[in-house]
């Protein structure tokens, strides 16, 4: 493999997907409609405020199903930009949804959007990303 080229394997030990990774979320996804989608019930572990679940992991989240779906489509991308607003807080123990889908390509550009919902429809945080074909 040449020196400048990055490969993009997946070994399950994704913090998010990865299915053997002892700490990770184990998330399951699915396409519904056009979109990405997962569902997550944070628990204690991922609170930083006392009931609250940390924006991190809410990035992390938003940020695995816009990345997954460019992988699920057969393009070999990575994140280069992500912005995430925060609309509501997610308490700990409410079920949320997250949703990713494409919105444009363009040579080595894919801009994607994903918003995180609680069941119920209350917008939680949405999310735009510009990921780079590598």
């Amino acid at each position: 493999m040449p020196k400048n080229k990055l490969e993009l394997v997946d070994d399950a030990y994704c913090f998010v997907c990865g299915k053997k990774n002892p700490i990770g979320l184990k998330l399951r996804f699915e396409t519904v409609n056009g979109e990405y989608v997962t569902e997550f019930t944070p628990g204690p572990e991922h609170q930083g405020w006392a009931g609250i679940t940390h924006g991190g992991i809410l990035s992390a989240v938003a940020d695995e199903v816009m990345a997954r779906l460019v992988w699920m489509e057969g393009l070999h991308a990575v994140t280069a930009e992500m912005t995430i607003r925060f609309k509501h807080p997610a308490r700990i123990g409410v079920s949320l949804r997250a949703a990713g889908r494409i919105e444009a390509e363009s040579g080595r550009t894919i801009n994607c959007k994903a918003i995180i919902q609680e069941r119920g429809g209350r917008l939680i945080a949405e999310a735009s990303a510009r990921m780079l074909k590598v």
